[in-house]
């Protein structure tokens, strides 16, 4: 009874302590409307450093309950939103009520309710880096792809190449090689092979491959874009901008486990939260360990990855982000079969090389390490209501140590394949400082959003690599037993017995940039941009230890403009739009055989004219985008024979012209709630205009397929007991390519392929189960650049997911 009478006392007691604190908490309600009377949904609202808010509902009410008597600052958030407070005094048991009006009207707000209504989760979405303005798609008169984490998740895509395929216009054509210099994988765009070569709006470079865990968004941004990001990290088709997952002020995070076909182990780990109870100091933590088994008889990569972010409110102004991704790689070469260069070819697709596939012709023992370290940081202050100061600055260190394996056809057929080896020991670092200052203000009534910047790079490379030494020619068609000769062991002994040593060297160039950029708003409809950017390239040379000469080094000043226009035919849902974009690619000179022949060169310039459409209909449920590009490359260097007295000289001259022209189309489209489509087709023409005798009025080997679509439709239940069931199906369409194509060779042609994909996922609100299939069909494809490189087959993978 004692006990009872003890544990029915300590029920009483506590419930009056809750009736107590009931009667002195309080109850915070009100509405936020927009500045034309809107409500305004989905908008954060809290107190501030308490660790107590909520969000709007739809008619733009909140509630936030049991909040203690005192002195408090409520304030409204959002992305893409002006940060609105008001002080505030809290009476015990008392109902406060406090209501906002925002500057923004309901036009402004509308991003911000999709952006949490997540109802079109594949939807483009507003950019700060494409134009390095905060622009919407339908303001900026560039055409960008944006693939989304959502994207990404629900095709549960372990490798970044497969996430690209995702973009119209865009197809691999080298898998990362990890040698120095150029080790990163080779895509073509527009025509163009292109590289990754910016995160985050800022150079961060690599000679490996990338791991996807730590990327929120993939901005493939379209056309010659030297104007501001100038000739040293993009090229003329375009670039690839990775924009990395940033630190939240609430706690959360998931791990992720994926296993599956050819030994595949990946684990991920996302953790981010606020580090003390202001939420002025946050971090965000990704990791990924990967590990899987070639499908051919030998090979295999191996990866960990660390991305520590810090964001620092220091205060109403001034904010500073720093990221930095640690990548480590060890793993064989891929296998492309380099065909021959210098005669006609034998074979001219990959089914008359009669070749196994696969076997690997490596060792595991052969690898190559590509260590990769970026570090990046943003320091904005906020001037006045009009102007902010950005401070952006990365660096970058990336190595190749160890074995780069190439086989190539040299002999008189195409059955004797050689087997070139050499050890890497190459370490290349970059550091990039941009000051940037970002307007947005009237001049007589018109709008002006405005960047003016200043951009430093500077890039180095230290080479210190074995000679390539030939370690075998084997016949690829009957291997013999020799095919597994090749080892670690075997491959030192000759590269020890080398007549010629390790070449020691190094390069240094550095890159001095003025730009500025303005979209002026003519009308509510009408917007033009107008940019500008002046580059200086100082390159110092290539510094040879052994003869102790520094060669090569030059200085050239490129100046690039840009225009756009956008004409928006129904306000915020359908604008059309044009552009003359210019990029640019720095020329080396050149040592002539003639002394009264110039070696000195100009930039290289391509010049691109573009217009389209783009619709953003039926709030955000469907978005497209369609245009048609040509871009016109002048400059290009070429041989050209002459003869003087009777003997001919081989000269450099610089009047090569590449055209290319094609249309792309991009749909994304969200019919009803849980079904998602997105779409692309590209067809892309390109041509040598004036070039070399072997390859003028040829298509160039780099320009990849000349038509590729891309599709993938998911749907998800979002009712019932099933509700987080979904399916995903799509894949990609690629016409033949052209991989060698010269007078000297003939044409090697890879065939024309569809590679389909199908995904099953059951998500909740904690955890997530998945399972895919990649090339469903099982079929056999390639890619390549004048190599022949077969894809994986069929796989399949699995995944399981916990949220916290």
């Amino acid at each position: 009874m004692y006990k009872i009478r003890l544990f029915l006392f300590t029920i009483l007691l506590s419930l009056s302590g809750i009736n107590s604190f009931a009667q002195q908490s309080s109850t915070l309600k009100g509405k936020i409307i927009t500045s034309d009377g809107a409500p305004a949904a989905f908008i954060s609202i809290g107190l501030k450093g308490k660790g107590l808010g909520t969000t709007t509902d739809e008619n733009g009410n909140y509630t936030i309950p049991k909040v203690k008597p005192g002195t408090y600052i409520i304030r409204v958030s959002a992305v893409g939103l002006k940060s609105e407070e008001k002080t505030i005094n809290i009476t015990a048991g008392e109902t406060s009520i406090v209501d906002f009006s925002l500057v923004e009207n309901a036009d402004q707000l509308k991003e911000v309710n999709i952006s949490s209504s997540k109802r079109n989760k594949f939807a483009t979405k507003k950019s700060e880096y494409v134009a390095k303005l905060p622009l919407k798609n339908l303001e900026n008169p560039q055409v960008y792809t944006t693939i989304s984490r959502e994207l990404m998740e629900e095709q549960m895509v372990t490798n970044f190449s497969d996430a690209l395929k995702n973009t119209p216009g865009l197809d691999k054509l080298w898998t990362s090689t990890g040698r120095g210099g150029d080790g990163a994988s080779y895509y073509n765009l527009r025509g163009f092979t292109t590289q990754v070569s910016v995160i985050d709006g800022i150079a961060g470079l690599t000679n490996g491959d990338l791991d996807p865990s730590n990327i929120e968004t993939i901005e493939v941004i379209k056309g010659p874009s030297g104007t501001l990001y100038g000739g040293a990290i993009t090229n003329f088709g375009g670039l690839v901008n990775i924009v990395t997952k940033k630190p939240l002020d609430t706690m959360g995070g998931s791990i992720n486990y994926n296993t599956g076909s050819f030994g595949l182990n990946r684990l991920t780990a996302d953790v981010y939260a606020p580090v003390n109870k202001d939420k002025n100091l946050l971090f965000r933590v990704n990791a990924a360990y990967n590990k899987q088994n070639s499908w051919q008889d030998a090979g295999f990569s191996n990866s960990t990855f660390i991305a520590p972010a810090l964001e620092y409110r220091i205060n109403e102004k001034l904010k500073l982000n720093l990221g930095a991704e640690f990548y480590n790689y060890e793993g064989t070469n891929p296998l492309m079969v380099f065909l021959n260069r210098s005669r006609q070819l034998i074979a001219r697709t990959p089914d008359e090389l009669n070749f196994d596939f696969g076997r690997s012709f490596t060792s595991n023992d052969l690898t190559i390490k590509t260590p990769t370290r970026n570090v990046h940081g943003q320091l904005t202050y906020k001037i006045s209501d009009n102007w902010i100061s950005q401070t952006n600055f990365s660096q970058s260190i990336r190595k190749s140590e160890g074995y780069y394996q190439y086989v190539m056809y040299l002999g008189a057929t195409d059955d004797l394949l050689s087997r070139y080896i050499n050890i890497q020991n190459s370490a290349s670092t970059s550091a990039d400082v941009q000051q940037n200052f970002i307007g947005d203000f009237k001049i007589a009534g018109l709008r002006n959003r405005m960047i003016i910047g200043l951009d430093y790079l500077n890039q180095k490379t230290d080479n210190s690599n074995s000679p390539y030494i030939l370690f075998d020619n084997i016949n690829s068609v009957n291997v013999p037993a020799s095919y597994a000769n090749i080892s670690k062991a075997a491959v030192d002994a000759k590269i020890g017995a080398a007549a010629s040593g390790y070449a020691k060297n190094s390069t240094i160039s550095k890159v001095y940039s003025a730009y500025a950029s303005d979209v002026l708003n003519v009308t509510d409809a009408l917007s033009a941009m107008f940019s500008l950017r002046v580059d200086r390239f100082d390159n110092k040379g290539t510094y040879d230890q052994a003869t102790n000469r520094t060669t090569g080094d030059y200085k050239q000043t490129a100046i690039s403009p840009k225009f756009g226009l956008v004409y928006e035919v129904i306000k915020d849902q359908v604008s059309i739009f044009g552009n003359y974009m210019n990029g640019f690619r720095n020329v080396a000179t050149v040592t002539q055989p003639l002394s009264d022949i110039s070696g000195v060169f100009k930039p290289q310039q391509a010049n691109q004219i573009e217009g389209g459409i783009k619709a953003d209909l039926f709030h955000n449920k469907l978005n497209l985008t369609a245009s048609y590009y040509n871009i016109d490359v002048k400059n290009m260097t070429r041989s050209e024979s002459i003869v003087r007295n009777g003997t001919t000289y081989n000269i450099t001259v610089q009047d090569g012209t590449q055209l290319s022209k094609g249309i792309e189309i991009s749909l994304n489209a969200n019919p009803v709630d849980g079904l998602n489509f997105v779409a692309g087709y590209s067809h892309n023409d390109s041509k040598m205009v004036k070039a070399a005798p072997s390859v003028e009025g040829r298509r160039p080997v780099s320009a990849g397929p000349e038509d590729m679509v891309n599709a993938w439709l998911s749907y998800t239940l979002t009712k019932g007991k099933l509700q987080g069931l979904g399916l995903g199906f799509g894949g990609n369409y690629n016409s033949e390519n052209i991989i060698t194509n010269s007078l000297a060779t003939g044409v090697f042609t890879l065939p024309s392929y569809t590679v389909l994909n199908a995904t099953a996922f059951y998500s909740k609100n904690r955890y997530r189960l998945g399972l895919k299939v990649d090339n469903l069909a099982d079929v056999k494809y390639y890619k390549g650049w004048t190599t022949v490189e077969q894809q994986m087959p069929r796989s399949l993978v699995a995944n399981i997911s916990f949220k916290f």
